[in-house]
């Protein structure tokens, strides 16, 4: 992947298929490295998880269909905004580790910046994506293919978005995604049936880069800059 001429640099980080606490435990050591050195390039994570369900900071229990103290089920109370969600394999997860003092140190700015990367993203694919007044997100013919949560730390961003590209959908039948009872969950395979994962992830690194007008740089060992 060449690099995106600008004047921000964020580093991407691709790893697969991981369990939850592993990347949420990543998360919080960039985010504290980043509030000891502001200096430091930021970082998008960008993985899927193994079946999962995580409930935002004020998220109401009502809107779990099981008892989460008598469960088998994996679920972790965590500090983004939002209700309850689920991740699993075949959905692309990404976690920006941002400083917005660099872009715009305005919340509300941010969520709508992530909204529009996956807007430009599904607009690649000939889908209408969009938002819905009142609420966050990215919704494609009235099914919600893309979730949005986050925690602002000094300006230091974690947790971030979902996109269901293929994954099985059945998970989400034990809650009421994002509290919304009327808006059905989707996946880009309805509208695309042979779309991948890879693809998609792609795809999203160019609009991402676009969109926050960042230069990006896969790391890792799979991954050198």
């Amino acid at each position: 992947m060449k690099a995106f001429s600008s004047q921000r640099q964020c580093l991407v980080k691709i790893e697969g298929l991981v369990p939850y606490t592993k990347t949420w435990s990543e998360q919080r050591s960039l985010v504290a490295q980043r509030l000891a050195d502001p200096t430091l390039d930021d970082i998008l994570l960008l993985l899927e998880h193994f079946p999962v369900y995580t409930l935002g900071t004020g998220a109401n229990l009502k809107f779990l269909k099981f008892d989460p103290t008598h469960t088998t089920k994996e679920i972790y109370r965590v500090e983004r905004g939002g209700e309850v969600t689920y991740h699993c394999p075949g959905q692309l997860v990404g976690y920006p580790i941002l400083n917005l003092r660099y872009y715009q140190q305005d919340l509300h700015w941010y969520l709508r910046q992530l909204e529009e990367v996956i807007i430009q993203l599904l607009k690649g694919y000939h889908l209408d994506g969009h938002r819905i007044t009142g609420l966050t997100g990215v919704w494609v013919e009235g099914y919600k293919v893309a979730a949005i949560g986050i925690k602002v730390t000094r300006w230091i961003t974690m947790h971030g978005f979902s996109i269901n590209v293929c994954p099985d959908l059945t998970g989400f039948a034990s809650i009421i995604p994002c509290g919304i009872e009327d808006k059905p969950v989707g996946s880009l395979i309805q509208f695309l049936p042979h779309l991948t994962l890879e693809e998609v992830r792609e795809d999203l690194l160019r609009c991402f880069a676009q969109v926050f007008e960042v230069n990006l740089l896969k790391i890792g060992e799979s991954f050198p800059v």
